[in-house]
């Protein structure tokens, strides 16, 4: 009677687990090199790229680089700290008039976000993070015991966290077009749902990974099969005609490269896909669960924001009584760059004080 073989036609199993052991090292030494970011070239490093930058040290020996504007810090009545969006750096400014900033006493002061620019990395980068640099950068430079604070896009994530961990240290607080994370308890499934499958694949996908695999994150953004964020690439589509015209423009003079180049000269990793996890992974804490501050808390949206859904913003704000919500009427995302807006925001943000003065 003939016994049938279980074993593969290619060979017994002694042999067949020589042959499977060496391709697993292989596949695996293959996937580890894919999923693992290059190190960052830090600047003022061998390689890297040179210190430029006014720069502080921080508490946990990393270097924050920072740029000042408006009147002397030492004579400002009013000290505000700046938090740059997606692509941006220290030099990014509210754009306020000069005449406003010189009447009513401003100094302000804007940063490299961990990783950005002339900023060291931050491997253990968090909302939490983001807050302890503003403090830090505050203490630093002696802007007292409470400052202002404003963030734009991406950047409002440490205005969040400041107003979670340090409210006692802010006078006031503004966030313009602040982006959200779509997996915030705080949202209705289905409304955030509805808003999430707006997208394009590649941002849907984008945010997948920041989630659930975030590991994952350096091999698949730079992967070819699969789409990745269209935000990375340049290529939302801008509902808005000026938020259009800027950017056709930008790429165009060769602005948004040259942007792009100083934002992640130490690595992309390290400033935009950090940006990703953190903003889009798992928070510590929901914004539209916060406490009412003792600081008034401005938020400005444009209704045509193409990168930030303008009900979710508006959802937030139903939340947080205590937000007071601007909501601009054929606006896009690129709020600095609309005429006239920095001198509003800078209105708003002092009212209070003026009110109670």
């Amino acid at each position: 009677m003939e016994v049938l073989s279980l074993s593969p036609v290619w060979g017994e199993g002694k042999s067949n687990a020589g042959i499977v052991s060496p391709v697993l090292d292989s596949l695996s030494g293959w996937l580890s090199k894919a999923i693992e970011p290059p190190q960052p070239k830090i600047c003022g490093s061998d390689g890297g790229p040179p210190v430029t930058a006014t720069r502080i040290r921080l508490k946990d020996g990393r270097f924050l680089a920072y740029s000042e504007l408006g009147v002397p810090r030492e004579k400002a009545r009013i000290k505000i700290v700046y938090s740059h969006g997606f692509t941006g750096s220290r030099m990014d400014t509210l754009r306020a008039s000069p005449e406003l900033v010189e009447e009513l006493g401003v100094y302000m002061v804007g940063f490299d976000r961990a990783g950005y620019g002339e900023s060291d990395p931050n491997p253990n980068r968090s909302v939490r993070s983001a807050a302890s640099d503003v403090e830090e950068l505050a203490d630093a430079l002696e802007l007292g015991s409470k400052f202002y604070l404003v963030g734009f896009s991406l950047g409002c994530h440490a205005v969040w966290a400041a107003l979670k961990y340090i409210p006692e240290r802010l006078a006031g607080a503004a966030l313009l077009a602040p982006v959200i994370n779509y997996r915030w308890p705080g949202f209705p499934k289905d409304l955030a749902s509805e808003e999430y499958n707006k997208q394009d694949p590649g941002d849907q996908w984008a945010l997948r990974v920041s989630y659930y695999a975030p590991a994952l994150l350096h091999w698949y953004m730079e992967q070819s099969w699969i789409p990745t964020s269209t935000a990375v690439k340049g290529t939302t589509y801008l509902p808005n005609k000026l938020d259009e015209e800027i950017r056709t423009r930008s790429k165009a003079d060769g602005t948004f490269q040259k942007k792009r180049e100083l934002a992640t000269q130490q690595g992309i990793y390290e400033s935009f896909y950090r940006d990703m996890k953190v903003m889009f992974g798992k928070w510590e804490f929901d914004p539209m669960e916060l406490s009412r501050p003792s600081c008034g808390v401005h938020v400005w949206q444009g209704d045509e924001d193409g990168l930030v859904p303008v009900r979710l913003q508006r959802y937030i704000a139903s939340r947080l009584d205590w937000i007071d919500f601007h909501e601009l009427p054929g606006t896009g995302h690129f709020l600095t760059s609309v005429p006239g807006l920095g001198d509003k925001v800078l209105n708003n943000l002092l009212a209070r004080e003026e009110k109670e003065s």
